[in-house]
């Protein structure tokens, strides 16, 4: 079990690490999004140079960069929710910190949302309807990440206790805090242009 863990592990974050964004930009004719915009490898990013539905192809496979190695994980071999969520947090880590790429990354929310739903349906269906319920009131979407994000531990750990055992829930609930400090961390940026109130508004 532990090699299959630790094999587990390493591919998770060499998945995280394929650039959805950078190879889509470069299939279909796009400047390399880190060169552009925000020079951020993001959907975000990508609406900006390509438009909504290469941007949502972008979306779609961050998001299983995150979720297919925790579904493949949850499904298929005997594994607590615990070592799922370090899946997940490789896979993010991938993302950020993608070692193709100079260790040059995304923000990981797409590939956090993914994995979420990997782990639970109803965990991952929370995450979006807050984010959804945060942009149209406040028009912009890292405010809308960030809310959605900051309160994951808390409906994370009580939808997976009616899951799983509540031991293994606590310590899954701390990665899964863990996570949440990186994407504050790759956000930072977007925090200080939303206290200076020059963050951009979705649409914009």
């Amino acid at each position: 079990m532990f090699d299959f863990l630790i094999t587990g592990f390493i591919a998770s974050y060499l998945l995280g690490s394929i650039s959805s964004a950078i190879i889509i930009c470069k299939i279909m004719g796009l400047p390399d999004p880190r060169t552009q915009g925000s020079k951020n490898p993001g959907a975000t990013n990508v609406l900006r140079i390509g438009g909504k539905k290469i941007a949502a192809f972008v979306l779609l496979f961050d998001g299983l960069k995150g979720a297919l190695p925790v579904f493949l994980a949850h499904y298929y071999f005997d594994v607590h929710v615990f070592e799922l969520t370090i899946i997940l947090f490789c896979a993010f880590l991938g993302h950020v910190f993608p070692i193709f790429y100079g260790f040059k990354g995304g923000k990981g929310v797409a590939t956090y949302l993914g994995g979420l739903i990997g782990l639970n349906f109803f965990v991952g269906l929370t995450f979006s309807i807050i984010w959804l319920i945060v942009a149209k009131v406040m028009k912009v979407s890292s405010i809308a990440a960030l809310t959605a994000t900051l309160l994951s531990p808390i409906y994370f750990y009580f939808i997976m206790y009616f899951y799983f055992f509540e031991s293994h829930v606590l310590k899954a609930t701390l990665v899964i805090f863990l996570i949440n400090l990186f994407i504050y961390f790759t956000h930072r940026a977007n925090i200080m242009r939303i206290m200076n109130g020059e963050e951009g508004v979705i649409g914009s």
